[in-house]
């Protein structure tokens, strides 16, 4: 997690930036702290990078890489303003890889913007295109991963990423949530058809950012405001909890974007504490 030192809304890459809205810097780098806080609560791990002066989206650090089973592939991003964070995340996992066992460090040739596009279940990867990763990065991180990798086409720009989009609640049983307008008809009808479990979210739920969340397969943490869609996961069988990014997002981003989760190449075992980094 990178802290929000430096978080602005400068320019708009997406529909919820606005310039003209000014950042209370004192309110999101409190929220940020208590979502740190919290992961480390309920017995997480957080590592941190240092934010960089004039990169002010880094506090999202689920888009700077992703690691699976200790693979890296680090983004590439499709803005220019975001294009420098790449060597920053890159060379974070080149120093602490010893942290998590890496396996490699790939050097991707498509654009992708990790984790805010791909979704990590037990074997397989979701992943997602149409507004920034592009399709060509699934291929590359099959590649690198060894991993079956299904691509959803994402057709509404409110959802630019997957991760606002589609969540993965449990990944040992592929349990996910996902908000089905958000998907081309193709999409909708594969992840019908592959998850038919899946926890269903509306358009408030949606709108809430509910779906920016990070689960460890019994907790998730949801942006407050989502306090519909907590319930919702409730009654599935989870405990949610709460969390105030509301400041983040002005960017855009809630609590996953804030949070690139660090895959060692481990023994996996049913609803285990994960690592948030």
């Amino acid at each position: 997690m990178c802290p929000p030192t430096f978080f602005d809304v400068t320019y708009a890459i997406n529909p919820w930036m606005d310039p003209s809205v000014p950042v209370d810097s004192g309110r999101a780098l409190a929220q940020w702290s208590a979502l740190v806080q919290t992961y480390r609560a309920y017995g997480h791990r957080v590592d941190l990078l240092p934010a960089q002066e004039g990169l002010v989206d880094m506090v999202f650090a689920a888009n700077g890489a992703i690691v699976v089973d200790g693979h890296v592939l680090p983004a590439r991003f499709a803005s220019t303003q975001r294009s420098a964070e790449a060597a920053v995340h890159t060379a974070w996992h080149r120093e602490n890889g010893d942290l998590y066992a890496a396996r490699g460090l790939a050097v991707p040739t498509a654009v992708n913007e990790a984790e805010g596009d791909f979704a990590v279940l037990r074997d397989r990867v979701l992943a997602g295109h149409g507004f920034r990763t592009s399709p060509d990065a699934h291929a590359e991180l099959a590649a690198v991963t060894g991993r079956e990798v299904l691509s959803l086409e994402l057709v509404d720009s409110r959802f630019y990423h997957l991760d606002v989009a589609l969540t993965v609640l449990d990944d040992e049983t592929d349990h996910i949530a996902y908000y089905p307008p958000a998907f081309s008809e193709s999409s909708r009808r594969l992840l019908a058809t592959r998850f038919p479990d899946a926890v269903l979210a509306d358009t408030d739920d949606a709108l809430a950012f509910g779906l920016n969340c990070v689960s460890d397969g019994r907790h998730v943490f949801v942006p407050a405001a989502a306090q519909a869609f907590a319930d919702t996961l409730a009654t599935a069988g989870y405990e949610p909890v709460l969390v105030d990014l509301s400041e983040l997002l002005l960017g855009g981003g809630s609590v996953k974007c804030c949070t690139q989760e660090i895959r060692p190449p481990a023994t996996r075992t049913h609803h285990r504490p994960g690592d948030a980094s």
